[in-house]
């Protein structure tokens, strides 16, 4: 079995007649254990039973601790435990969750993510106001390794709603994360699991879903999204796996769109892509001042997208690279 489908995994309905809980709260966890305690109090805080949510942690077979007797100190008997028979990779770990979930409302919280009091009800009475909603999102807080608070996302409206021309808004920028987004399991039913790459497959996935779909909104921050050096996304950026992965998914986010507007959208999809990959290219060099994945990030942002703006930052940060007194001692410090 391929680690990173390329068709979307098919999801398999539920049909056993047995009882369904309204939520499903799924754990996707693979070498996390430092903060997966805190993900599961995030949902144990607000637990609505097991009448109405099931909540599981998937296991990818993690090396750094034992997951199932964590779960079972923490969860106290009401979190399930399945674990991998094999490291399966975060695409077929997703698709495991969604097939094994049986609520009508699934939430891929992943283990190093978080959820603040009120997320389930406010989410679970949005899909009141708007039956016709297959997903709902909402605003989401950035917190550091340590769980401190960082900066805020955007807003993408001011009061609960269905969001407007939400596929063309996507398709110029990714602008969700998987803590903030509830997807119906008629939806993964329906449109597939994830595929095609190993980061950005979840801009591809909200895409897809807008493309069929409304999708409701929150306007407050009901969650929170960790940044770390162990996530998906910090070993993407060392690798330039970034930006092969988000060339494929503006691809083929492109296809959703008709098809007098694909040009237009494409040229603005990597023009944005360019700015937040030089945004994203500055904080981590400060961090750590590798130069190494500073040049290669700089290399490709050229290659995509040339502006005033870009040239006049990638010159000051090529400045800070090659004037830096401490460079050498951080060198030394940072991995390959």
């Amino acid at each position: 079995m391929e680690r990173i489908p390329q068709t979307p995994p098919q999801i398999a309905p539920i049909t056993d007649g047995l009882h369904r809980p309204l939520w499903s709260v799924m754990i996707p966890a693979y070498n996390c254990s430092q903060y997966l305690a805190e993900a599961i109090q995030s949902v144990l805080q607000q637990d609505m039973g097991t009448y109405l949510m099931q909540i599981e942690v998937i296991d990818d077979c993690s090396t750094d601790a034992n997951i199932e007797d964590l779960v079972k100190k923490i969860g106290k008997g009401r979190v399930d435990y399945y674990k991998q028979k094999t490291n399966v990779g975060s695409l077929r770990n997703f698709e495991t969750c969604i097939n094994r979930s049986r609520g009508a409302y699934i939430h891929l919280l992943h283990g190093d993510d978080r959820v603040k009091q009120g997320y389930y009800e406010s989410v679970t009475q949005i899909f009141k106001k708007f039956p016709q909603a297959g997903a709902a999102s909402c605003a989401w807080e950035y917190i550091n390794s340590e769980g401190a608070f960082t900066h805020r996302s955007r807003l993408e409206a001011g009061y609960p709603c269905l969001l407007e021309n939400w596929l063309f808004k996507l398709a110029e920028r990714p602008r969700l994360q998987y803590v903030a987004m509830t997807v119906k399991r008629e939806v993964y039913e329906k449109l597939g699991s994830f595929y095609l790459v190993h980061y950005g497959e979840d801009w591809e996935m909200w895409a897809r879903i807008a493309k069929e779909y409304e999708t409701a909104y929150i306007p407050e921050f009901l969650a929170e999204y960790r940044e770390h050096k162990n996530s998906i996304t910090w070993h993407s950026y060392q690798t330039g796996q970034n930006v092969k992965d988000i060339a494929k998914v503006t691809s083929a986010i492109m296809n959703y769109l008709p098809q007098k507007d694909r040009r237009r959208m494409h040229r603005k999809a990597k023009k944005n892509f360019a700015h937040w990959l030089l945004e994203d290219t500055y904080g981590p060099w400060f961090s750590h001042r590798n130069n190494k994945i500073a040049y290669n990030q700089i290399k490709t942002i050229l290659g995509i997208h040339i502006d005033r703006h870009i040239i006049s930052r990638i010159s000051r940060l090529l400045l800070h690279m090659w004037t830096d007194p401490y460079r050498s001692i951080f060198k030394k410090k940072v991995p390959k």
